[in-house]
């Protein structure tokens, strides 16, 4: 059963006198002003210089694709390379990945004349081309930035610089424009917040939607919808265990998938196997239905999931013991595990617009992972990729595209999940590029040993958009950060960057249409923001501004960025824990909560 990540940072609450009441910042609290790292700026897409012909290429940019070692028999891996004509749906055998071929990428300074034994140069002549070499260094570095869009003067929290790939003249976003409208007011007010509920041990709590009357979220053997303005409860959907898996898609008329404990959890044993897979209807507050299964290798036993999500009309649920899927109507079985030769087992599934899993295979001691996308209907493969070795578990980050998360080789080494993305053509089962995702620079994170967990990265207008790593901003204190994106039929970085702003942090939530939603983190004396970022020219949009106020604040970036959840609709942003604990019983301690609201409207 996968283990539960650590229990996220405890929330301070408010000093005596109630949420709101001022107090001062803890110190060295969230946001507070970091020392500037010695290393500059990074994470920007940068556009390579010309290498000049005939000089040995440095070591390739990281992150683009990369040209094959002409000297060596075996091509460097994730390079592109001709696949092999093969059936549809057949297991391939050593992965044939990264066409199409591009070019490498690279900066190599021109070695200064006279150090080969030509004529000697002139001291202010060796003093002018040094300057030269550094300056383009720093442009291979990422301390300049080169863009056809607009510039705007970063400020603090009002949208940064933003560049776009056209300078917005004229061209939208490759999906169409978003849903969300900009509010008359953005500054929001707190609409409610809903205290941690008592537990005993480690409870995990993940699990929020919002539909157009309430937000709804999983609390202790049981999901409660909220009113959206008052946070009462307006539904209690009871359950007989706690909840441990929950689908992050619903369908278009409010319906998602859940897996629950059978039973209450009873100490000592503070957990129950998770076997009950269900629909839960968000807007009655009931579950349509409710089932379990055996396999051949489970006897009596039911089936151990750890995953759940859905896809059209099917709902799959997957784990260490293998793979179901049930029409979400019903309930009526799809699939449940089966034996066979391969030794494989389906870890999980990637919802949403398509049905992908993530498959082991083999003997213990020599294990491979495979992506398959599959007909949700029958789950008859519909092409498969074979990753490569070095990769114990796979995220899926996006079906359609079809874009895969992995830590190859445990290289990532930052508890991120991630060292490469996969871009595949979900149609063949080709891989069509590979983009290696530095740790020291960008900042999204899958869980890796689940399949759809993965947060601070998302996918559309044939890009992925992630975040770079804070580092030191223009001001005289505090980091800051970007969103950047790669074209995922290149892998090359594009041209988009949007800037958090000094001492603001800043990562994608979802897609909205063309439009990337995104969370701004706060510093110690400033609220949260979301930002709609328009996927045509990359300018930035304020759709919501938190207050300021010392406890509100405090209680919004009480919050762990890498596992809280945040959904924003409609003017209205809800932040929730994901884990909690056995409260803290010190009298000093602060008021801790499972979630906050905050609104623009009413």
């Amino acid at each position: 059963m996968t283990q539960p990540p650590p229990p996220p940072n405890q929330p301070p609450g408010p000093p005596q006198g109630g949420f709101g009441a001022p107090q001062d910042p803890p110190a060295g609290g969230f946001g507070a002003p970091t020392p500037p790292p010695a290393q500059p700026q990074y994470g920007y897409p940068q556009q390579p210089p010309t290498q000049p012909q005939g000089q040995p290429s440095a070591q390739p940019q990281y992150g683009y694709p990369q040209q094959p070692d002409q000297a060596a028999g075996q091509p460097q891996y994730g390079y592109p390379q001709q696949p092999p004509t093969q059936p549809m749906g057949q297991a391939q055998g050593q992965p044939q990945y990264g066409y199409p071929t591009q070019p490498q990428y690279g900066y190599q300074p021109t070695p200064p004349p006279g150090s080969g034994g030509g004529k000697k140069l002139t001291t202010q002549m060796q003093i002018i081309i040094a300057a030269v070499v550094a300056v383009v260094l720093i442009i291979g570095g990422g301390v300049w930035y080169a863009s056809s869009g607009d510039d705007e003067p970063a400020n603090e929290g009002k949208g940064g610089s933003s560049q776009g790939t056209d300078g917005g003249k004229g061209k939208a976003a490759a999906d169409g424009p978003g849903k969300e409208k900009v509010p008359s007011n953005v500054q929001s007010k707190v609409s409610f917040q809903l205290p941690h509920p008592k537990v005993t041990d480690v409870t995990d709590v993940a699990g929020s939607w919002v539909t157009d009357k309430a937000y709804v979220k999983t609390g202790v053997n049981s999901i409660v919808g909220y009113d959206l303005a008052k946070g009462t409860p307006v539904w209690t959907l009871a359950l007989p265990g706690q909840v441990c898996a929950t689908s992050r898609h619903a369908t278009a008329d409010n319906k998602t998938a859940i897996v629950y404990e059978a039973s209450k959890r009873l100490p000592p044993r503070n957990y129950q196997p998770c076997t009950e897979v269900a629909v839960v209807d968000l807007v009655a507050g009931k579950l349509v239905w409710t089932k379990s299964v055996t396999s051949a290798s489970s006897g009596d036993d039911k089936v151990k999931f750890s995953e759940v999500t859905l896809s059209g009309t099917t709902v799959a649920a997957g784990g260490t013991d293998g793979g179901a899927a049930f029409d979400l109507a019903n309930g009526n079985p799809r699939w449940k595990p089966q034996a066979n030769a391969e030794n494989c087992y389906d870890m999980g599934y990637g919802g949403g617009a398509g049905l992908v899993a993530a498959r082991k295979c083999g003997p213990y001691d020599s294990q491979y992972v495979v992506i398959q996308n599959l007909n949700p209907a029958t789950g008859a493969p519909i092409s498969q990729f074979k990753m490569p070795a070095g990769v114990k578990y796979a995220s899926i980050v996006s079906t359609k595209p079809l874009v895969v998360a992995a830590d190859v080789g445990d290289t990532a080494d930052d508890g991120s999940g991630i060292s490469d993305f996969f871009s595949i053509d979900e149609a063949t089962g080709k891989l069509k590029v590979k983009i290696a995702a530095d740790a020291d620079r960008f900042a999204a994170r899958c869980r890796s040993t689940e399949v759809e967990t993965c947060s601070k990265v998302v996918v559309g207008n044939g890009r992925i958009y992630l975040p770079t790593e804070d580092h030191e901003g223009s001001g005289e204190y505090g980091d800051t950060n970007e969103i950047v994106s790669f074209d995922l039929a290149t892998g090359k970085p594009t041209s988009d960057k949007a800037d958090a702003g000094d001492r603001y942090s800043m990562f994608p939530l979802r897609m909205d249409g063309g439009n990337v939603i995104a969370y701004k983190t706060p510093p110690y004396d400033k609220g949260g923001q979301i930002v709609s970022i328009d996927g045509a020219t990359f300018k930035q949009t304020t759709l919501l501004e938190n207050p300021g106020d010392e406890a509100v604040r405090d209680a919004e970036s009480s919050f762990s960025s890498d596992y809280a959840e945040i959904l924003y609709s409609g003017g209205r942003m809800f932040i929730s824990e994901t884990m909690i604990s056995e409260p803290r019983k010190s009298a000093g301690d602060d008021k801790e909560y499972l979630v906050v609201a905050y609104s623009t409207t009413g």
